[in-house]
Formats: C-alpha cells, structure tokens, sequence
C-alpha cells in the first residue's frame, strides 16, 4: 500500500480560483491533470475532491444525506504565487502550488493535519494508479487513532492496519485472501480470532489524536470501494482505496463529540427506536415449530424473565426461500402472533438479500419479470450459492429493487411481525466469488457497491415497514453496513464465539461502532459458535444487559443457552440482571433520544468524554453506558474482583453507594452476582420502580430518580424522555421531557427540574420518587414547601411539571 515509484503524482497546483463554495485548482500530473475542489461544509468541516478524468462524482455513496453546499457558512479565500488558503471560523486550509500539498489548520495553528512526505522528500499528497488513490499524513509516535466502526481488537488504532472489506467471517471462500500467507503466529490466519480482518461492516471515518495536546481531528473518505488503512508507522500513516473517487471530508475538533455530532449531520442519525427493541430479545438458529415458540413465550412468563421479542432465523422458511413460511412448522401465523402480542412479545424473522433461483418460486418469477436482479458483464443473472443453493441477488443500487423489496417486506409483516432481521448482506455468495455481481442494471463493477450493498437493502427494507406501519417506528438489524447505516438499522457483531477472549473483544468493538455514527449495537449474548458455561454466560448476561442491544443467541446444535439453561443459580443471576435493564429502561432511553439528536453513543468510550486525560486512551475493558453509568465488565473466568479506572469527578458504587474519587483506579468487587457498575456524583438516574415482564402497554405511574449526591460544589445536568415509544409523535412535541440540574452550593443541594413537551396519548405517570444516594435528608423543600421524606426517598405529587427540591446535607 505504499507511495511507490508506479503510482501517478500530482506535483503542482494552477489556476487557482474562488468558488462559490471555497476555490477550485488544475493539478498538474506525470502523466495527467486533475481538478481539486476544497468546499466549505460547515465552519469546522470542508470537502476535497479530486476529479477522475477531469469529471467529478458527485454522490460517491448513498452515505451523504445532509446539504453540504455551505451556503451560510463566511470563509474567506486568498491566493498568492505560492499559496492558496481558505479561513473559516474554524478552520485553515492551506493549498501549496508547488510542491503541491495540503495542510489544515485551526486558527489557532494547531494541526488538524498535515501532508507526509516520502523517504525522499516528495509530498505524498494524492496519487492515482489505475483507478486506485492513495495519500499519506504525518502523526506522531504515541499519537492515537480511532473509529473504522467494526473493528476487532485495541480501541486505539494506532500501530495496526485495517482492510475496509465486508466479510462474511465464518466463509472460507470470503476469508482466504485475507489469511492466507501469513505466518502461523499470526492470529489474523484464524478469522475467529479477536484480532482476524475485516469484518462484517466497513465505515472509513477515523479519528487522530495529538498526543501532547489531547486535541482529535478526524476524516471521512466518502468512498464505497475496497479500503486501506495503515498505522503501523510511527511518523505517518497512509490511506489507500482501491477505486472510486478521491472525496474527503475533514473535521476539525478539536473535541470528540463535536465531530461525531458533525458527522452524523453529514450521515445521517439513528431515529427514535421503539421502546421494546430496547428490552431483552431472545434468538437461536434452531427449527422452532409454532408450538415450540408459543411454550417458549410463556417460559419465559413463568420463570418471571422479561423479554419483549422472539427472532427466527432460516428454519422457518420454505427450503429457505425468503418472504415463505414453512407451513408444516407454522401452520396458522396470524394466530400465533396474535397470542403472543396478548402476551406483550414481538417477532422478528429473518431475511436474506439471496433469492433462490427458482422458476416458479413467485418472489424470483417477479423479480426477473421486473428486472431487478443482478447481472454480470454479460448481462446474465449473477447466481451465487447460499442457504437455498443456487441464489440470485437484488440489485438495491436501483430505486426499483429497493422499492420493489420494500414491497416484499410491506408485505411480509401484514401479519403482524414487529421487524426484519437483515442477514447475509456483506453480500455473501458462498463458495462463489461475488466480483462477478454488477449493479446498476449491470452498468457498474461489483467494487463500487459491495459495501455499501447492506445500506441499501436497509433502505429498502425500512421503506417497506413504513409503508405496511404508517407512523410506527421501524426496527430492522442488520449484520453488514457502511457509512450511513445507522439512519435504517441496529447492527450486531456478527458470529462472534463462546469464549471470554470474544467477551472482551465485543466492548471495544461495540464503542468502536458508537464512535463511527452506529448507536445501536450490541453481541450475540453467550456467544454464537461454541458450546458456553454457566460462568461465561452469566458475566455475558450481565454485560449484554447493559449494552444498546441486548440479545442473546447461538448456532444450531449448540448447547442451549437459555436463561434458565444452567440451573437456579445462573438463571437468578440472570434474571436480576435483565431486570435491571428494564428498570434502567428510562434512563436508557433517554440515551437513544440523545443518540438520535446529537450522534452521540450510548455505549461509549472513556475517551469520549474524557479525550484530554491521557490515562483513558487505551481502556478498552470499561465503558460508559449513557452518559452517566460507568461499567467494566468481567472477562475471565474465576473473577472475583478486577481493577478500574474512574475518571475525573465522583463516582458511587452502584450496589455500595461508596463514594470515590475520580482520576484514579480502584479495585471493584465482582463476585458472581455482581458486575462492576458506578453513577457519577451529581447525575439523576431515572428508572421503573419494578421491572415488568414486556414494555408492552407498560404505563407506571410511579417513575423514580436516582439522585447521586454531588461531592463538590457544581452543577450537573441529565434528563428524562417518556413518550409513548411506538409512534413518531415525539419528534412533533408529544412527549414529556424533563431536564435535571443538580447543583451543589456548600452544604445545599438543588434540584432544578424544566419541562417541555405537549404530553401524550397514555401518559399515567402521577408521582415521582427522588431517592438519594450519598445523604439521608431530615427536611426537603418542595417548591419552597418543607416536606418530611421517608428515609432516601421523597415521594412528589407530579404528573409533568417542572419543581424545585432543596435539601441539605
């Protein structure tokens, strides 16, 4: 992947000129010129182009979904015999003529990035070879790189280099380039291993940290094609794609959050999810029959389990023909669904973009008469060879296809289906290579949209549960993605496997995933390949509950990893920890309205929001789950205790309510029923006094708030949502949002809660509980009026309005 001597160099810039949206420059060549455009984005982020041909491609990908013609955006434009510069508020881009090269500063003159130079001095600016381009950018030593979304190993990118490629992990036929001639020492020749790329779902938006400064830029090369990133160097690192365009957006920082909210402006943001997607999902590849499903259900209600949803993978289909029931499996569907909804459960059902290529199957009939199928070079039908055998693929890169399996879909959950579970979308072709799938009506090479194929049949898919649930909110997951998937689906990891070293694996990859725009994710509980234990799955079963999705699932033929699998004691650790989730419910919901409105993870990294504390920059074994709950998992069997960092402020020990300091590490007590868990100092944690068995027509009347005491003198704020989770009528103002501001004065504490929002439709709550952790009040003033609480807790009349409470310590 290096700058080598075969490669075509741009060496010189001309013929500067302004443009409406930033300036516009003939690139001289070796053997070719080019056009370069730099454009003003927004005040902190700019767009680079270079032209192909002397044409520009001006939607590279599907990713892009925000107006990025600047137009209110004040920069300023200068041009010299040797300099070209743009000035925004935030940002400098400095465009050298000759030699040429580009740099980007802030105001300030702090490096948002500067261009490498190769061991012989030339800068390594842009170069093209056959379609291919490729650039490289200085960094330092113990700088740190983030983001990449699905990546396996350290958080900290830095020292490693990645292939942007989705893969379908367990097929041989998918891997072999990428083990093959490694030495056996290498863990990437195993694609089981926690260190094996690519994976399932490639994202080329990254992070890079200045070491002495703490400050982060970041990049997105809004590119489809195969790509490379290489940090392995300690001077500078380099980027190269295998086709497409060169388009690049920069962001300036220098803040964590201020670029991941820049960034899904320009991508795209998860909407509102459905309140019981947030609960517990119970999922195995197994041939269930509609007997089996129904007695599941009602297992779960009498082991007083909650779970909102049930998943069938393959096995119920019609020899895995999609958009078919296996009728001899499931012979009346409608009454099945309708019994469980009177049980508060939702299904999901699997979907595969592999059609079977079959005269007479109606689903392939249609699509070859509608011509939505792909097609290779020739113009034949691209067959490809997955669960049905032979298998014919939807050609999503056209409206028509997406339209057409949206209808499939539409139609596909009439009966009453909550979801569609999206699998296979990498896409995978089995043993058949899948370069020879064109798209386009055959119009374009398989390169250009093999990444992106699983955003596209999200597309399609969520336009289809619009279309069957007009005003419902969709929930689709799907297993492959790129740049902009969060804004139709939830992703999991994928075939993960039954072992602690894959436990610990699935946080960094989780926060990986929140940092690069994906919200909502989370890994197969217990593990999907391999036989778990009892141990394993019960510190599974802790962390998932405390994870954005939470599903537990596993291959055919392993050993059953049901709740109540291991006996009492695994299932009452279990239970407690799922009930805990639903209790949290509020809370975390709250986290996903946050997460649709800003891009901000629910699941994320100490370095998020702790970027200029060099301690945190390699923590990949704790995370913080929302923006006030800290938790470090355990991942080794036989664990009693473990070591964890707290950051700056206070934090209290969930099940101890001990106050500790911030900026040091603390031993945390693990045994068996218990998982590390903290609430930082000053934070209102809303949750269900109870946990039910669904969210299903859930409407407590009683919501309590978790009031951890502030340790110094400072005001900290939080906040609650309830709607009525279902519809979009939240995003219209039918809700009830509270904002919390705990202040600390002294000995005086505050608790300063606004209200906004219109109220909603089935909205039941008429009292609010504050229970205090940290203090035991004797008097608490409500509205100015004294109040008598009843040890840690202080019951408030309340059914929406903003109040003050006061108390002292």
């Amino acid at each position: 992947m290096s700058l080598d001597q075969h490669f075509v160099r741009f060496t010189r810039a001309k013929s500067v000129q302004k443009s409406p949206t930033g300036l516009l420059a003939e690139l001289c060549g070796e053997v070719r010129g080019e056009l370069l455009r730099v454009e003003v984005v927004r005040d902190d982020v700019v767009r680079l182009k270079i032209s192909r041909g002397g044409v520009f491609d001006e939607q590279p990908t599907f990713a892009v979904c925000a107006d990025t013609t600047g137009a209110d955006v004040a920069f300023e434009v200068s041009v010299d015999d040797a300099l070209a510069r743009i000035t925004t508020a935030r940002l400098v881009v400095s465009v050298w003529l000759d030699p040429f090269r580009i740099d980007i500063h802030r105001p300030d003159g702090s490096v948002v990035f500067e261009t490498a130079q190769g061991a012989d001095g030339t800068y390594q600016t842009y170069a093209t070879l056959n379609d291919a381009f490729t650039f490289a950018r200085k960094c330092r030593p113990d700088d740190a790189v983030y983001g990449l979304g699905e990546k396996t190993g350290r958080q900290n990118r830095k020292g490693r280099d990645f292939t942007l490629w989705n893969t379908d992990v367990l097929n041989p036929s998918a891997t072999g380039e990428f083990t093959a001639g490694r030495a056996a020492t290498d863990p990437r020749t195993d694609p089981l291993s926690t260190e094996f790329d690519p994976y399932y779902v490639s994202i080329p938006f990254s992070y890079h940290q200045d070491a002495r400064s703490g400050d982060i830029a970041a990049s997105f090369v809004d590119n489809g094609c195969r790509g490379a990133y290489d940090f392995t160097q300690g001077g500078q690192y380099r980027v190269h794609f295998a086709g497409g365009q060169y388009t690049e957006y920069v962001f300036a920082g220098p803040d964590m959050p201020g670029i991941l909210k820049s960034y899904t402006w320009l991508t795209g943001r998860m909407s509102l999810p459905p309140i019981w997607s947030l609960g517990y999902h119970q999922c195995r590849w197994h041939r269930y029959s509609q007997d089996d499903i129904e007695a599941l259900a009602r297992r779960f209600r009498e082991q007083d389990i909650p779970c909102d949803a049930l998943w069938l993978d393959i096995e119920y289909m019609d020899g895995y023909r999609v958009f078919t029931w296996d009728r001899d499996l499931f012979p009346d569907v409608d009454a099945m669904l309708a019994h469980l909804e009177d049980d508060g459960y939702r299904l999901i059902t699997i979907i595969d973009p592999g059609v079977k290529a079959e005269p007479g199957y109606p689903v392939f009939d249609e699509a070859v008469e509608r011509g939505v199928l792909c097609q290779t070079e020739g113009g034949d039908l691209y067959i490809g060879q997955v669960w049905p055998g032979n298998t014919a693929f939807p050609d999503f890169a056209t409206e028509e296809a997406r339209q057409w399996w949206g209808e499939l879909n539409a139609a596909h959950v009439q009966s009453g289906l909550a979801g569609i579970w999206n699998d296979m979308n990498e896409p995978a072709t089995g043993e058949i290579s899948p370069t020879g799938m064109r798209f386009g009506k055959g119009a374009y090479p398989h390169e250009r949209y093999h990444n992106q194929y699983a955003l596209l049949m999200a597309m399609g898919t969520t336009a289809g549960l619009l279309q069957a649930m007009p005003g419902k909110r969709t929930f689709v997951l799907s297993r492959a993605g790129s740049a902009g998937i969060q804004r139709y689906a939830a992703n999991w990891m994928g075939d993960n496997v039954a072992n602690w070293d894959h436990l610990k694996l699935s946080i960094p990859m989780a926060t990986g995933f929140g940092i690069s725009g994906q919200a909502f994710v989370g890994a197969d509980i217990g593990g999907f390949n391999g036989h778990t234990n009892p141990e394993l799955f019960a510190r599974w079963m802790q962390y998932g509950a405390l994870a954005p999705f939470c599903r537990n699932h596993s291959v055919m033929g392993n050993r059953d990893q049901y709740p109540w699998s291991f006996g009492d004691a695994v299932e009452s650790i279990v239970r407690d920890a799922i009930r805990l989730r639903y209790r949290l419910l509020p809370y975390l919901y709250s986290s996903f309205v946050r997460a649709a409105e800003t891009g901000a993870p629910v699941q994320r990294p100490l370095v998020f929001d702790y970027q200029y504390d060099p301690a945190v920059s390699d923590i990949d074994d704790e995370y913080l789950f929302g923006p006030d709950l800290l938790v470090a998992p355990v991942f080794e069997a036989g664990t009693t205790s473990r070591q964890v960092y707290l950051p700056a402020g206070h934090w209290y020990d969930w099940h101890t309510d001990q106050v500790h300091d911030g900026h040091r590490h603390v031993v945390a007590q693990a045994p068996m029923d218990r998982i590390p868990l903290y609430a930082r100092a000053g934070a209102v944690v809303p949750m269900w006094a109870q946990a039910p068995s669904s969210t299903h027509g859930h409407a407590p009347s009683s919501v309590e708030l978790h009031l951890f005491v502030p340790a110094e003198e400072a005001t900290h704020e939080s906040f609650l949502q309830e709607d009525d989770g279902l519809t979009f009528d939240a995003t219209q103002g039918a809700c009830i949002r509270t904002a919390f501001a705990v202040t600390r004065a002294g000995d005086t504490v505050t608790l300063q809660a606004t209200v906004t929002g219109d109220g909603f439709d089935g909205f039941a709550r008429d009292e609010l509980v504050i229970v205090v952790h940290g203090a035991e009040p004797e008097s608490v003033r409500v509205d100015g009026t004294t109040t008598a609480p009843s040890g840690h807790r202080i019951t408030v009349p309340n059914s929406g309005q903003g109040f003050t409470l006061e108390f002292d310590l």
